[in-house]
Parts: structure tokens; sequence; C-alpha cells
């Protein structure tokens, strides 16, 4: 027999949401942070986003080698950092095997952040969309892992550093058939 008492009562309230909401804005203040001042120190962040998500804006090539979602690192080589809080938009300059880019990412596109260095992540739950006979131009989203471009050509370990596990910011391979 269960106990009455041990049933917590479904809330009418949406916390999770509401928690959700601002720990993004934790990242919005990260983001408007370094948009202003640069990074500080060792840190460097990690940003993974749904491609596929309406408002995103990256180059073609980028959008076929990565149709559903991309992880992006800001740490050496990025410029033009811009965190619109109106219009809850990330814009930066990247450039992906020596090609430059500016990257558009909508905030409900984010997924995970993560700063390594003080061993600080968030994971996101994907924003709800429109059906997808309202969305002009959807993918058809695949996984795929990024690969070594993407990394800033002058990223090189550092004896000293320490090293951080981001399993839970990684995506995992379909399975094999």
């Amino acid at each position: 027999m269960e106990d009455d008492q041990d049933k917590r009562p479904e809330s009418l309230l949406p916390y999770e949401a509401w928690t959700e909401m601002a720990l993004r804005q934790v990242m919005v203040e990260a983001l408007s942070h370094v948009a202003a001042g640069g990074l500080p120190g060792g840190h460097h962040f990690y940003i993974t986003f749904q491609t596929d998500h309406p408002g995103v804006v990256i180059p073609p090539r980028l959008k076929t080698k990565y149709p559903q979602e991309m992880t992006i690192v800001l740490q050496h080589q990025f410029w033009d950092l811009k965190m619109d809080r109106e219009a809850g938009l990330i814009t930066v300059g990247l450039s992906f095997g020596g090609v430059p880019a500016t990257l558009a990412i909508p905030l409900d596109a984010v997924i995970g952040f993560a700063d390594p260095y003080v061993q600080y992540g968030l994971r996101f739950h994907p924003a709800e969309r429109e059906p997808a006979a309202e969305i002009a131009g959807t993918i058809v989203p695949t996984t795929e892992a990024p690969d070594e471009s993407m990394q800033p050509v002058e990223d090189k370990p550092q004896e000293d550093q320490q090293v951080v596990s981001l399993d839970a910011f990684r995506r995992r391979p379909p399975p094999k058939e």
C-alpha cells in the first residue's frame, strides 16, 4: 500500500520552464559579458545548437554537414560576438576550415552551453517547434559528430590544464544497423 503523503501533487505552476528560462539568462549574461569585454583568463565556451531550428543562419555547406545540431567553440578565433537580448539572438564570426562565416543563432535553438575552464555546463530542452508543414526550408535531421575543422587552429592542449568531461553535451552516434 502506497503512502499518500509520499506523493507530490502535480504542480499547476511551470517551475521547470521558469528554471530553464532563468538558466538561459545565465548563458545570456555570460555571452553579453564576453561580447562587451572579451574572454577573461582561460574561459571559453562550447555552444551546442540545433542547426535546423527556425531562424538559425549558417552557411549552406555547414548546414549540409551538420543538418541537425552543431557545437561551436568560442575561444581564440572568433569575432563580432553580439548578444541581442531583445531579439533573443547570438551572432558570431568564426572560421571553418579557413573559411570565415557569420552565424546567427536564436536562443531557443541552443541546447547546450559549457565553460570547461570552470567545469560549468548547462543543458536545455529543445524548444517546441511549429509543425514541419509551417516551417519553410526544413532539413531532415541526421546525427553527425563535429569534425576537427570546428576547433580553432591555435587550440593546443596545455600540460597544466584540467581534463573536463563533457559527456552530457556530446551527441551519441546513431545505432549501427
